[in-house]
């Protein structure tokens, strides 16, 4: 799934990103809102990682969606 297709489904997937990154909370996801460089920010922010680790997650996260 290409992002647009993430953004556009987000309300389903928030259930999926909240499984797979705990850390992140309610109003995190809803501030993401699908967005992919919100993602990478606040998964950055949460669990301390590089920004191209945090995007290696991101886009394997869409790619399994």
């Amino acid at each position: 799934m290409n992002w647009n297709q993430v953004e556009g489904n987000w309300k389903q997937l928030k259930g999926k990103a909240q499984q797979q990154w705990g850390k992140l909370t309610d109003d995190d996801l809803d501030v993401i809102d699908g967005k992919r460089e919100e993602l990478v920010g606040k998964i950055q922010e949460r669990y301390g990682i590089s920004k191209e680790q945090a995007e290696r997650e991101a886009d394997e996260f869409s790619g399994r969606c």
